[in-house]
């Protein structure tokens, strides 16, 4: 009610459009319950239409009424949950999509607790199992798939198209057979893609629906294809890596990390805040993208580190 008066303040007035909007249904039976099996949960919630009228009111007028009727007609493909986990939250927060597609066959490691959103409870689950329950319980009417073995040759053609084909992709997967291949697939289909680097705030804009014969990475790795990455040894596999993160644009703290995977570090290290600052920025400019208002292929940084520090900013 204060949803649809939002001029009435008086707490007398409000009850009595609430006597109004139920007439003769008892409350109990008013709206929908939900059953949240893995917590054992059941949550008595409005119906779809006012539940997404009351979460998404400080939406407006940032997002207006329009832009959040097609947003919601969109179809989103997320490939990665450790990144994507957070771009993934923050879309649903602003109930960007009609549907996401969330593929990762990874489960929870202690390790990734500093950046992921979890609880130690949910170790061993696979990723994408535990955004699309986040999901759920922030708004269980939003449409979540899981593609729990990850993305693979077998299941490809089904993420990108089945049910009906993605909007946008957003990719933030580790594998660089499939860093190529799904952009090769999604220039093929003319699908935009999205990927956030949590390094210097890096972001890439692919606009293949715009641009059908864009180079894939901007053409960073020049003619290089999916097909040839096997034959790639581990210094040329690190080199094309290098190659596609732009070198000389990693952060300091990055390159130094560099020669230190294998020795002294496990894997490329990453920071809750930079993943949480890279969900925000790409559920920004995936909306943007979405939404019409940005068409431009790119890449662009939010490099925190140079936007504030002890240097005189005018």
């Amino acid at each position: 009610m204060k949803c649809k008066h939002p001029g009435v303040r008086e707490a007398a007035k409000l009850q009595e459009l609430v006597k109004e909007h139920l007439g003769a249904t008892p409350l109990q039976q008013y709206g929908v319950w939900v059953y949240y099996p893995w917590s054992h949960r059941l949550v008595h919630l409005l119906g779809e239409a006012e539940y997404a009228l009351v979460r998404t009111n400080r939406n407006k007028h940032k997002i207006t009424a329009a832009e959040q009727a097609l947003l919601e007609t969109k179809k989103i493909g997320i490939i990665g949950l450790s990144v994507g986990q957070s771009v993934a939250l923050t879309l649903a927060l602003e109930r960007g999509f009609q549907e996401l597609r969330l593929a990762d066959f990874d489960t929870l490691d202690l390790s990734n607790l500093n950046r992921l959103r979890a609880g130690v409870h949910e170790l061993g689950l696979n990723k994408a199992v535990i955004a699309a329950r986040q999901i759920a319980e922030l708004d269980p009417f939003l449409k979540v798939t899981c593609f729990t073995e990850g993305i693979t040759d077998d299941n490809l053609d089904v993420f990108f198209t089945g049910g009906g084909q993605l909007d946008l992709l957003i990719e933030e997967c580790d594998g660089l057979e499939m860093k190529i291949k799904s952009r090769e697939k999604a220039r093929a289909l003319k699908i935009p893609v999205l990927m956030d680097t949590s390094d210097r705030g890096m972001l890439d804009i692919e606009r293949f629906d715009l641009e059908p014969d864009r180079p894939l990475l901007h053409g960073l790795l020049g003619d290089l294809g999916a097909e040839q990455l096997p034959q790639l040894s581990p210094a040329e596999r690190m080199q094309t890596v290098l190659q596609m993160a732009g070198g000389d644009k990693i952060s300091d703290r990055g390159k130094a990390s560099l020669p230190e995977i294998g020795k002294t570090i496990s894997t490329w290290p990453q920071l809750g805040s930079a993943v949480t600052l890279g969900g925000g920025a790409a559920a920004d400019t995936a909306r943007r993208i979405l939404l019409g208002q940005i068409k431009q292929s790119g890449r662009f940084y939010v490099d925190l580190a140079r936007i504030i520090s002890d240097e005189e900013n005018l």
